[in-house]
């Protein structure tokens, strides 16, 4: 595994959004490897950061979340209009 590919899993698995799911299909590591890898990795205060926020959340897991598919939407984020950089 590459240093890109590492820090890639590690930012997926900092995200509240992506699914460990996600993470298995994109990379094949399942959910305790990817565990054993943020422990690895980590410094020691910054893992058990990463698993008290992640432990018990619903959305790390596919099968727990509200939404079937797609991506969340607040209903307050305002769409972008006019933005230059979006049009390229």
């Amino acid at each position: 595994m590459t240093d890109k590919d590492l820090d890639r899993i590690i930012e997926m698995a900092w995200e509240d959004r992506t699914t460990f799911d996600a993470i298995q299909f994109q990379f094949g590591l399942k959910e305790q490897e990817v565990i054993n890898l943020m422990r690895r990795e980590m410094k020691p205060s910054s893992f058990r950061l990463w698993r008290k926020r992640v432990s018990g959340r619903a959305t790390k897991h596919e099968s727990k979340r509200t939404f079937v598919k797609g991506r969340f939407k607040c209903s307050r984020q305002k769409s972008i209009s006019n933005n230059k950089v979006s049009k390229r």
